[in-house]
């Protein structure tokens, strides 16, 4: 599911509903109340994204076994899916803060 080369972004391949599969770059993962959720960037054909979209899914591994893929889960619940954009735009924040930071 999830590739990696050196220098390059880790990417996950998904199955949409209607049989498209889309390549979605991995930003983050994130713990919003005990729960992990990933949030990702849908790329182009052409590796890129245009319109700064991102997807936020419930994300679970399988602890006993690292080989397992990952399970990606919607989220249907609109309170949930409030908090984790509040927890991503705070991510967002510090992650800006940090390359501040490292300009200086």
């Amino acid at each position: 599911m999830a590739n990696y080369e050196a220098d390059e972004e880790m990417t996950v391949d998904l199955e949409l509903d209607d049989g498209t599969n889309v390549t979605c770059s991995i930003v983050t993962i994130l713990e919003v109340d005990k729960q992990d959720y990933i949030v990702l960037l849908p790329l182009n054909e052409n590796g890129e994204n245009t319109d700064g979209e991102v997807w936020f899914y419930r994300y679970k591994e399988d602890e006993s076994d690292p080989n397992i893929e990952p399970e990606l889960g919607y989220i249907d619940d609109d309170d949930e899916y409030e908090k984790v954009a509040d927890a991503f735009e705070e991510f967002l924040d510090n992650a800006e803060f940090d390359e501040l930071i490292d300009e200086e």
